[in-house]
């Protein structure tokens, strides 16, 4: 796939991930349509996506705001008339237990990392099929592929978007829809920081993990060629996506390893 006068939504893209990604298909001169909270970052992050070669739009939302999506959607639609790849990147992690965390923040966790991206999908869908085809593009985690200490509603919203997107993928390949899971494992990124705590107050500090994670301008690259190719799905990290494979084949070993974890 060449993303030349592809239009490309990228929400999360304030930062991060979302960022790197929109700086490594500015260069190839895609549309670009960037969302995050903070319009202010993402005009910066605008700027240098325009220096670069892309042309770029910014739109911000707060996503936990799922009443205001399909007027979001419409916005988006706006800018270049088509959506020919929606990356759905934005999200919250969490740092509390289960039981003592309020519903209230699972359920913002599970409305911005989940439900946003579903509802976007919904009301996309049909014009990507009406224009030949496009693609999703959606940031999960290795704690879509199990559970982890910590992340109670983190880890169940990443796997519902498994069992949704892959759904997608199968429901629409005839038509020409792909869906792209990028899995990233410890990257350094700041979404420890933002995690939310029991109460819903931001954990605010990064991680040991996240510092010590692959940098974010390499996973970026892995991602947008796992994009270009249409991959169903790729593994972006260190030593720690090897806890995906003794799932897959040692899931007994992994269940006691994951219990001895001493969670951040």
């Amino acid at each position: 796939m060449l993303f030349n006068n592809k239009t490309i939504w990228i929400t999360g893209a304030s930062s991060g991930i979302g960022e790197a990604c929109a700086y490594l298909f500015a260069k190839e001169n895609a549309n670009l349509i960037l969302t995050a909270l903070e319009e202010d970052k993402l005009s910066e992050v605008q700027s240098r996506c325009v220096t670069i070669g892309g042309k770029c739009e910014i739109l911000p939302y707060d996503l936990s705001c799922i009443a205001g999506i399909p007027l979001l959607v419409e916005k988006a639609l706006t800018f270049y008339g088509k959506i020919d790849i929606m990356f759905n990147n934005a999200g919250i992690s969490q740092r509390a237990k289960a039981g003592d965390t309020l519903f209230e923040v699972d359920k913002k966790i599970l409305d911005v990392n989940f439900f946003a991206p579903v509802q976007i999908a919904k009301l996309l869908i049909q014009q990507m099929i009406e224009n030949g085809g496009g693609t999703f593009a959606t940031t999960t985690s290795i704690s879509g592929r199990f559970g982890f200490p910590l992340r109670s509603a983190y880890c169940a919203s990443k796997h519902a978007l498994y069992g949704f997107f892959e759904t997608i993928h199968a429901e629409y390949y005839y038509q020409n829809i792909r869906c792209v899971m990028v899995c990233p494992g410890r990257v350094q990124t700041n979404i420890s920081f933002y995690a939310l705590e029991k109460n819903g107050k931001q954990h605010g500090k990064l991680d040991a993990g996240q510092k010590n994670g692959i940098n974010v301008e390499k996973a970026a690259k892995k991602i947008v060629k796992a994009i270009r190719k249409q991959k169903p799905e790729v593994l972006v990290g260190g030593k720690e996506l090897l806890m995906v494979y003794f799932k897959r084949f040692f899931p007994a070993l992994h269940r006691k390893i994951v219990r001895k974890i001493t969670p951040e």
